[in-house]
Formats: structure tokens, C-alpha cells, sequence
């Protein structure tokens, strides 16, 4: 193969004023934890606000949230994306349209419409995983809760939140990594993140194989510490017995 390497490719001059390829990488990788930060706390909150809203007695409740996870999970993160940033502002009050249009950057208006679509979006699969960490509880913990005397309100609280989301710690981990993996298609609408600035840096230097693997190592370890947080969590809050713990 008739290739030029170039390995020191980061380190190399924009030529804009002092700064270097890898300013550029600092710069994406900035991006890229905004987005997946505040997208992660859109589907925590969410997502576990919706899990518990299908396991109520109340059937209102119930439909809600199944409405909600078969809309959101049924349509490619791609369209809602672009529908959070090119349809949703045409529908919104004249004041706040023209703000967020005349006002707001265009990179701040894409950084919001990304971190939305992508937390909506996740929410629904963290809602999955909620509710199936709910549902596999002991049944006769319920009944015991109530026998006590326990409301509803008071059961969630002290009984079923506690134990279900120490025992979805595993499936939470891949689903905090799949969010941050997904950070990448907000270039798509315009945010300079990680993977705009590989592509811009690829174009300029053709460097394209040394970029990637450098985005590439970038993602892996951010997922690998990602991982190794949740692992600590799940061995610190472990439930013997349950899916997450000792037998």
C-alpha cells in the first residue's frame, strides 16, 4: 500500500494562529461530554420517571409510558435528531422561536437540539430497563409492603426503587456507553464534536487512518473508565441473591 504514514499528525500547525490538530481533538472531545452528559441526565431522569410509570397500578400512567417508549424507540435517533433541530423551533412561540433563531449561535442551537433528541431517545431504553428491574422483584415483596400498610408512593421509596436499580446497574452501564458512543451522529447537525473534527482534520491532512484510530482510541477509553465506574458501583451496592450480587 502506496501510504505516507504520519503518526505525529495531532501535533502539527492548523495554521491558524499557534494552535495544532490536536487543540482541534481537545476542542471535539469537549463537545462530545457536554452532550453526553446533559443527554445522560435528560435519560436517567426521564427513563426512570417512565419505568416506574408502566409498573402503577394507575392505568393512565401505564399508557403514557408504553405510548412514549413505542414512539421513541420505534424511530432512527438520525430523524429525531434532525427533527429536534429543523422542525421543533418552527413550532415554537414567536418569542422563543426568535430568540433561539436570531439570538442563540448556530453551534449552541444544534449542542441543545442534539443533547435533547439524544436524552429523549435514550430515555425510552433506560425506561426498558427500569421497568424490567421492577418487574423482576419478588412479588411477594409488593404484597408484604401493602400488608404493612405501606401506600404506593411509600413501597417505590423504601422497598422496590432501592433494590431494581442496584440490580440494573449492568444494563445501565451498556446504556451510558451506547449514549456517549451515539454523541457521534450529533455531527450530523452541526455540532463540532469529536468525530466533525476528525473528518475536518482527515480533509486537511490526509491523515485518515492515523485520525481515526486516534477518535477511535479516544471512544475506548472513555467507555473503558465508564465501565470501570459502573463495575465499582455494582460490586459497592450489590444485592446477594439478585442479579447484580453474591449468591
Amino acid at each position: 500500500m502506496n501510504y505516507s504514514w504520519n503518526w505525529g499528525v495531532l501535533f502539527q500547525s492548523t495554521g491558524v494562529g499557534d494552535s495544532t490538530y490536536f487543540n482541534w481533538i481537545v476542542t471535539g472531545l469537549g463537545w462530545l461530554l457536554v452532550i453526553a452528559i446533559v443527554a445522560w441526565s435528560i435519560a436517567f431522569v426521564l427513563g426512570s420517571l417512565l419505568g416506574i410509570m408502566r409498573t402503577l397500578p394507575n392505568k393512565t400512567a401505564r399508557a403514557i409510558g408504553t405510548a412514549y417508549v413505542t414512539i421513541f424507540r420505534n424511530v432512527p435517533l438520525l430523524i429525531q435528531l434532525f427533527i429536534w433541530f429543523y422542525v421543533v423551533p418552527n413550532f415554537l412561540p414567536a418569542g422563543l422561536r426568535d430568540w433561539w433563531v436570531n439570538d442563540l449561535s448556530a453551534s449552541t442551537s444544534a449542542l441543545v437540539s442534539a443533547s435533547i433528541g439524544l436524552g429523549l431517545f435514550t430515555a425510552a431504553r433506560v425506561c426498558e430497563q427500569v421497568r424490567t428491574g421492577i418487574e423482576a422483584l419478588p412479588t411477594g415483596q409488593v404484597n408484604a409492603g401493602y400488608a404493612l400498610g405501606f401506600s404506593t408512593a411509600q413501597l417505590y421509596r423504601y422497598i422496590i426503587l432501592p433494590q431494581s436499580f442496584r440490580t440494573i446497574l449492568p444494563p445501565l452501564s451498556s446504556e451510558l456507553t451506547n449514549c456517549v458512543k451515539n454523541t457521534s451522529v450529533a455531527s450530523l447537525v452541526g455540532v463540532a464534536e469529536i468525530i466533525s473534527q476528525m473528518k475536518t482534520i482527515s480533509e486537511y491532512t490526509q491523515s485518515t487512518i492515523e485520525i481515526y484510530t486516534y477518535v477511535t482510541i479516544i471512544f475506548i477509553v472513555i467507555n473503558i473508565c465508564l465501565i470501570q465506574f459502573m463495575n465499582f458501583l455494582e460490586k459497592r451496592l450489590r444485592i446477594p441473591g439478585l442479579i447484580a450480587g453474591d449468591k
